[in-house]
Protein backbone atom coordinates (compact mmCIF):
# COMPACT_ATOMS: atom_id res chain seq x y z
CA UNK A 1 0.00 0.00 0.00
CA UNK A 2 1.34 3.57 -0.67
CA UNK A 3 2.45 5.94 -3.35
CA UNK A 4 3.91 3.08 -5.22
CA UNK A 5 0.38 1.97 -6.10
CA UNK A 6 -1.40 5.10 -7.38
CA UNK A 7 -4.46 6.89 -6.36
CA UNK A 8 -7.93 5.83 -6.81
CA UNK A 9 -8.74 9.29 -8.35
CA UNK A 10 -6.17 8.78 -11.39
CA UNK A 11 -7.03 7.52 -14.78
CA UNK A 12 -3.96 6.00 -16.55
CA UNK A 13 -3.08 7.30 -19.62
CA UNK A 14 -0.53 9.23 -22.13
CA UNK A 15 -2.36 12.30 -23.57
CA UNK A 16 -0.55 15.63 -23.64
CA UNK A 17 -2.02 16.27 -20.44
CA UNK A 18 -0.42 13.50 -18.48
CA UNK A 19 2.45 14.62 -19.42
CA UNK A 20 2.53 17.96 -19.05
CA UNK A 21 4.68 19.32 -16.17
CA UNK A 22 2.79 18.66 -12.66
CA UNK A 23 4.15 22.40 -11.42
CA UNK A 24 2.67 24.10 -14.61
CA UNK A 25 -0.49 22.00 -14.19
CA UNK A 26 -1.01 23.36 -10.52
CA UNK A 27 -0.40 26.49 -11.50
CA UNK A 28 -2.71 26.50 -14.01
CA UNK A 29 -5.12 25.33 -11.80
CA UNK A 30 -4.75 27.57 -9.07
CA UNK A 31 -5.08 30.39 -11.83
CA UNK A 32 -8.08 29.06 -13.15
CA UNK A 33 -9.83 28.94 -9.96
CA UNK A 34 -9.19 32.44 -8.87
CA UNK A 35 -10.61 33.69 -11.97
CA UNK A 36 -13.66 31.59 -11.68
CA UNK A 37 -13.70 32.93 -8.42
CA UNK A 38 -13.22 36.31 -9.23
CA UNK A 39 -16.29 36.11 -11.86
CA UNK A 40 -19.28 38.35 -10.72
CA UNK A 41 -22.35 35.53 -10.34
CA UNK A 42 -24.61 36.41 -12.76
CA UNK A 43 -21.41 36.29 -15.40
CA UNK A 44 -23.24 32.89 -17.27
CA UNK A 45 -21.38 34.08 -20.51
CA UNK A 46 -18.32 33.68 -18.82
CA UNK A 47 -18.79 30.53 -16.66
CA UNK A 48 -20.11 29.01 -20.04
CA UNK A 49 -16.57 30.07 -21.47
CA UNK A 50 -14.78 28.17 -18.21
CA UNK A 51 -16.99 24.93 -18.83
CA UNK A 52 -15.82 24.83 -22.60
CA UNK A 53 -12.52 25.59 -21.43
CA UNK A 54 -12.43 22.69 -19.18
CA UNK A 55 -14.28 20.51 -21.85
CA UNK A 56 -11.61 20.80 -24.07
CA UNK A 57 -9.01 19.75 -21.75
CA UNK A 58 -11.31 16.26 -20.87
CA UNK A 59 -11.43 15.75 -24.28
CA UNK A 60 -7.36 15.95 -25.12
CA UNK A 61 -6.51 14.24 -21.35
CA UNK A 62 -9.07 11.07 -23.09
CA UNK A 63 -10.39 10.76 -19.36
CA UNK A 64 -13.99 9.59 -20.00
CA UNK A 65 -16.54 11.77 -18.74
CA UNK A 66 -18.18 9.58 -16.54
CA UNK A 67 -15.45 8.83 -15.06
CA UNK A 68 -15.23 12.65 -13.66
CA UNK A 69 -18.45 12.86 -13.26
CA UNK A 70 -19.00 9.67 -10.62
CA UNK A 71 -16.18 11.52 -8.35
CA UNK A 72 -17.85 14.91 -8.41
CA UNK A 73 -20.28 13.76 -5.83
CA UNK A 74 -18.26 15.56 -3.14
CA UNK A 75 -19.30 18.82 -3.83
CA UNK A 76 -23.15 17.68 -3.01
CA UNK A 77 -22.81 19.34 0.45
CA UNK A 78 -22.13 22.64 -1.38
CA UNK A 79 -25.21 22.14 -3.83
CA UNK A 80 -27.50 21.80 -0.56
CA UNK A 81 -26.24 24.75 0.74
CA UNK A 82 -26.70 26.57 -2.60
CA UNK A 83 -30.25 24.91 -2.63
CA UNK A 84 -31.02 26.35 0.63
CA UNK A 85 -29.32 29.96 0.07
CA UNK A 86 -32.54 31.55 -1.84
CA UNK A 87 -35.19 30.31 1.34
CA UNK A 88 -32.96 31.99 3.73
CA UNK A 89 -31.37 35.42 2.00
CA UNK A 90 -33.15 38.65 2.71
CA UNK A 91 -33.94 41.42 -0.39
CA UNK A 92 -37.00 41.15 -2.90
CA UNK A 93 -39.07 37.97 -3.34
CA UNK A 94 -39.76 36.39 -6.48
CA UNK A 95 -42.09 33.09 -7.44
CA UNK A 96 -39.88 30.05 -8.55
CA UNK A 97 -42.22 26.88 -9.14
CA UNK A 98 -45.08 28.54 -6.84
CA UNK A 99 -42.12 29.03 -4.07
CA UNK A 100 -41.34 32.53 -2.93
CA UNK A 101 -37.72 33.09 -2.83
CA UNK A 102 -35.00 36.12 -2.87
CA UNK A 103 -33.90 37.49 -5.86
CA UNK A 104 -30.76 38.23 -4.64
CA UNK A 105 -30.02 34.67 -2.65
CA UNK A 106 -31.10 33.08 -6.23
CA UNK A 107 -28.40 34.23 -8.08
CA UNK A 108 -25.76 33.58 -5.32
CA UNK A 109 -27.07 30.20 -5.28
CA UNK A 110 -27.13 30.16 -8.89
CA UNK A 111 -23.25 31.52 -8.75
CA UNK A 112 -21.69 29.39 -5.99
CA UNK A 113 -23.18 26.26 -7.90
CA UNK A 114 -21.98 27.18 -10.54
CA UNK A 115 -18.55 28.32 -9.45
CA UNK A 116 -18.08 25.58 -7.38
CA UNK A 117 -18.91 22.90 -9.94
CA UNK A 118 -16.35 24.34 -11.93
CA UNK A 119 -13.72 24.30 -9.60
CA UNK A 120 -14.58 20.77 -8.23
CA UNK A 121 -13.99 19.63 -11.72
CA UNK A 122 -10.77 21.50 -12.86
CA UNK A 123 -9.13 19.60 -9.50
CA UNK A 124 -10.60 16.20 -10.24
CA UNK A 125 -9.40 17.06 -13.95
CA UNK A 126 -6.04 17.59 -12.66
CA UNK A 127 -6.09 14.43 -9.86
CA UNK A 128 -6.99 12.44 -13.15
CA UNK A 129 -3.90 13.06 -14.91
CA UNK A 130 -1.07 13.69 -12.84
CA UNK A 131 0.09 10.69 -10.43
CA UNK A 132 0.09 11.71 -6.48
CA UNK A 133 3.87 12.00 -6.25
CA UNK A 134 4.23 14.43 -9.35
CA UNK A 135 1.90 16.50 -7.67
CA UNK A 136 3.91 16.41 -4.73
CA UNK A 137 7.57 16.83 -7.02
CA UNK A 138 5.38 19.86 -8.33
CA UNK A 139 4.93 21.49 -4.79
CA UNK A 140 8.50 21.32 -4.35
CA UNK A 141 9.25 22.62 -7.31
CA UNK A 142 7.16 25.55 -6.56
CA UNK A 143 8.88 26.13 -2.91
CA UNK A 144 6.16 25.03 -1.25
CA UNK A 145 7.84 24.61 2.80
CA UNK A 146 9.44 20.76 2.39
CA UNK A 147 7.54 20.49 5.82
CA UNK A 148 4.10 20.52 4.45
CA UNK A 149 4.38 19.10 1.18
CA UNK A 150 6.25 15.99 3.42
CA UNK A 151 2.89 16.14 5.17
CA UNK A 152 0.98 15.60 2.19
CA UNK A 153 3.05 12.91 1.31
CA UNK A 154 2.29 10.96 4.16
CA UNK A 155 -1.72 11.97 3.80
CA UNK A 156 -1.64 10.49 0.30
CA UNK A 157 0.26 7.24 1.73
CA UNK A 158 -1.61 6.31 4.13
CA UNK A 159 -4.90 7.60 3.26
CA UNK A 160 -5.89 4.03 1.84
CA UNK A 161 -4.41 2.09 4.88
CA UNK A 162 -6.67 4.68 7.28
CA UNK A 163 -9.44 4.02 4.91
CA UNK A 164 -9.08 0.20 5.47
CA UNK A 165 -9.12 0.30 8.70
CA UNK A 166 -12.24 2.40 8.67
CA UNK A 167 -14.17 -0.38 6.00
CA UNK A 168 -12.79 -3.17 9.08
CA UNK A 169 -14.65 -0.77 11.49
CA UNK A 170 -17.67 -0.92 9.65
CA UNK A 171 -17.75 -4.69 8.80
CA UNK A 172 -17.19 -5.44 12.59
CA UNK A 173 -20.34 -2.86 13.75
CA UNK A 174 -22.67 -3.86 11.04
CA UNK A 175 -21.95 -7.74 12.36
CA UNK A 176 -23.19 -6.92 15.61
CA UNK A 177 -26.71 -5.39 14.21
CA UNK A 178 -25.44 -1.90 13.90
CA UNK A 179 -27.80 0.47 11.86
CA UNK A 180 -26.18 4.15 10.88
CA UNK A 181 -29.60 5.57 10.52
CA UNK A 182 -30.70 4.60 13.49
CA UNK A 183 -30.56 8.33 15.96
CA UNK A 184 -29.99 5.91 19.02
CA UNK A 185 -26.73 4.30 17.21
CA UNK A 186 -25.25 7.76 16.52
CA UNK A 187 -23.25 8.03 19.75
CA UNK A 188 -21.40 4.13 18.64
CA UNK A 189 -21.02 6.32 15.72
CA UNK A 190 -19.20 8.77 17.23
CA UNK A 191 -17.28 6.86 19.64
CA UNK A 192 -15.78 4.42 16.38
CA UNK A 193 -14.56 7.96 14.72
CA UNK A 194 -13.00 9.35 18.14
CA UNK A 195 -11.12 5.71 18.21
CA UNK A 196 -10.50 5.59 14.77
CA UNK A 197 -8.60 9.40 14.96
CA UNK A 198 -7.08 7.85 17.76
CA UNK A 199 -5.42 4.75 15.88
CA UNK A 200 -4.30 7.27 13.14
CA UNK A 201 -2.67 9.10 15.87
CA UNK A 202 -0.93 6.48 17.32
CA UNK A 203 0.29 5.05 13.88
CA UNK A 204 1.68 8.27 13.49
CA UNK A 205 3.51 8.10 16.07
CA UNK A 206 4.66 4.74 15.51
CA UNK A 207 5.78 5.76 11.74
CA UNK A 208 7.55 8.74 12.94
CA UNK A 209 9.88 6.93 15.61
CA UNK A 210 10.59 4.29 12.56
CA UNK A 211 11.77 6.94 10.71
CA UNK A 212 14.03 8.62 13.23
CA UNK A 213 15.58 5.24 14.44
CA UNK A 214 16.53 5.75 10.54
CA UNK A 215 18.40 8.73 10.62
CA UNK A 216 15.14 10.78 9.63
CA UNK A 217 16.18 14.49 10.29
CA UNK A 218 13.69 16.79 9.00
CA UNK A 219 13.83 15.70 5.07
CA UNK A 220 13.12 12.48 3.21
CA UNK A 221 15.78 10.79 1.23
Amino acid sequence: MGAGHGHRLHFHGHSPVHRARPHLKLLALVGFVLVVVATPADGYPFFAGYLGILAVVVAVSRVPPPYLLRRMVVEVPFLVFAAVLPFVAHGPRTEVLGLSVSETGLVAAGGLAIKGTLGVLASLTLAATTEPHDVLRGLERLRLPRMLVQILGFMIRYLDVVGAELGRMRVALASRGFDGRNPRHWPVLARSVGALFIRSYERGERVHLAMLSRGYDGSAR
